[in-house]
């Protein structure tokens, strides 16, 4: 499957594909990000074994072990996500002015957390988006809800290139988290 050295950007991204395809087969929806890559290349993602399609396909042995690694490594990025969204949803019956607590938290902690791993380069907000989307859809609310949710709170204020503001995260959390609610997310305590 490997395109020989020299290939053009056609053959380089039909191989991504296809090997895309076939992990999904495979292993299940989850494995399509496994080339999200840090970076200008790669898409704004969190897998450092992965560079971009020009970088990383070479020798096919080589190519099939840096698959490997950057499925390894997105998948551990998934189940990390899946313990933070555990710890971070809101407890069954919360009230309003508690959800709303919870899912500012939650929001901050998550932008955070892609904004480390993904060092804020380019395109690393899709990702954001993505990841605070998966969140809200793991509380039990719509995807499409939940996307736009994510999409009114962020309203293009996160950039390529540029880590955000400690003030702008908090506010991103904060809009999101009064649009579900209409509840401010602070407690007098």
């Amino acid at each position: 499957m490997v395109p020989p050295a020299g290939a053009g950007w056609e053959e380089r991204h039909c191989f991504t594909t296809e090997v895309t395809a076939l992990l999904a087969a495979r292993y299940g929806r989850w494995a399509c990000g496994w080339h999200w890559a840090v970076g200008e290349g790669g898409g704004g993602g969190i897998v450092t074994s992965w560079c971009c399609d020009s970088h990383s396909i070479g020798e096919p042995a080589a190519t099939a072990a840096k698959v490997v690694a950057s499925l390894l490594e997105w998948r551990d990025w998934l189940e990390d996500l899946a313990e933070r969204f555990a710890q971070l949803a809101p407890p069954a019956g919360a009230d309003a002015e508690e959800r709303s607590w919870q899912l500012e938290r939650a929001a901050t902690r998550l932008v955070t957390v892609v904004v480390d791993r993904t060092g804020a380069e380019c395109g690393w907000y899709g990702l954001c988006r993505t990841v605070l989307t998966w969140f809200l859809s793991s509380t039990g609310m719509g995807p499409e809800s939940a996307k736009d949710a994510v999409d009114t709170a962020i309203g293009g204020r996160f950039k390529s290139w540029t880590e955000p503001s400690r003030i702008l995260v908090d506010s991103v959390g904060e809009d999101l988290a009064v649009g579900l609610t209409g509840e401010q997310p602070y407690r007098d305590r």
